[in-house]
């Protein structure tokens, strides 16, 4: 992808630390949206109860400059703690969740099977006339199974959205011990 100004814009995995507390979410995606940046994935959880703090993994493209004042823009923000692209900050794991919903019948069914064996998806449901499927892994793998069972019948898709963590030892967005969990 290229911009007009002939920078290339690539995907960057940008992971937030934020308060647990209502209206959070709606101030991070507003700065996107309000400056006309596109998410392309979303992902948010609490991940430490103790301290009351939501961890927000963003999936957006930009180039080099608009991922800076992006990052830049949330880390002004009041309940944001933390701001992480974790796509130049080194080697990182990615992954993400999808359900496959997949209507066919006859030979196809046994090739809906075999595939899903070779993706390792799971079968969660399965009907005379459908399955459903989990799988997780890359966004780039799932896109690749869906594509195959597209030739295969009617289907449905609901995805996650993407979570990311660096790889190593090092701990970007500690969490505090909670021993009540």
């Amino acid at each position: 992808m290229s911009s007009d100004n002939g920078q290339s814009e690539c995907p960057h995995i940008i992971a937030v630390l934020v308060d647990n507390e209502p209206g959070v979410l709606a101030r991070v995606i507003g700065l996107f949206s309000g400056r006309g940046y596109n998410i392309e994935s979303l992902t948010v959880s609490e991940v430490d109860v103790a301290r009351g703090l939501s961890r927000i993994t963003v999936v957006t493209s930009g180039t080099e400059m608009v991922i800076e004042q992006i990052k830049a823009q949330l880390g002004r923000l009041v309940p944001v703690h933390d701001v992480h692209d974790l796509t130049i900050e080194g080697p990182h794991l990615e992954r993400e969740l999808a359900l496959i919903k997949i209507k066919n019948s006859g030979d196809s069914r046994i090739e809906a099977l075999r595939l899903a064996d070779m993706f390792r998806a799971r079968a969660i449901d399965s009907t005379l006339e459908s399955f459903v499927f989990e799988l997780t892994g890359s966004p780039r793998k799932i896109n690749a199974f869906i594509d195959l069972m597209v030739a295969l019948g009617e289907i449905e898709v609901c995805r996650g959205g993407v979570v990311s963590i660096a790889r190593g030892a090092k701990l970007d967005m500690p969490m505090s011990v909670d021993v009540s969990r």
